[in-house]
């Protein structure tokens, strides 16, 4: 089961779909109510390629919203 704080830092990044896997490009880092917060101001096209990683985990933004 996964579980997370507010008080947890943790990187949102925007993964592109490129023709060699993509790039991942960093939006935020920091405390994890925050980078909620800026990633629910980006376009449903663009959450659906965000993700927020954790020191030992990766969770899909969309992912993390509806769980």
């Amino acid at each position: 089961m996964r579980a997370t704080a507010d008080t947890v830092t943790v990187r949102l990044y925007h993964l592109d779909g490129g023709p060699e896997g993509g790039a991942a490009t960093t939006l935020f880092y920091g405390p994890l109510p925050e980078a909620i917060r800026l990633g629910e101001l980006e376009p449903v096209e663009v959450q659906e390629h965000l993700f927020i990683a954790t020191d030992n985990d990766v969770i899909g933004f969309l992912d993390l919203l509806e769980g």
